[in-house]
């Protein structure tokens, strides 16, 4: 089976959230889940709202999926959206 390279984008849905609270979040719920962490990128969106993308790699069977959900469920974060899923193989 094959490491998946998974990136996943959290919407913030206010401008006033703390996107550090939101990362360190998100790392714990990447370790319940089987994931590890690899890097976080804040991109300025609009209107002073900003995006959270998270990288991570978990073993290809655990898929994004869960992973989105559970992401999006972070208080703060509007919406949780996979925007890129590779495979590694080696």
């Amino acid at each position: 089976m094959a490491t998946a390279i998974i990136t996943i984008k959290l919407m913030m849905d206010s401008p006033e959230t703390d996107i550090k609270t939101v990362e360190e979040k998100a790392k714990e719920v990447l370790k319940a889940n089987g994931g590890d962490f690899y890097k976080a990128e804040v991109e300025e969106v609009a209107f002073g709202l900003k995006a959270l993308s998270i990288v991570f790699t978990c073993n290809e069977k655990l898929g994004s999926d869960s992973f989105e959900d559970k992401l999006g469920e972070i208080e703060g974060v509007g919406n949780a959206q996979c925007t890129d899923f590779r495979r590694t193989i080696g």
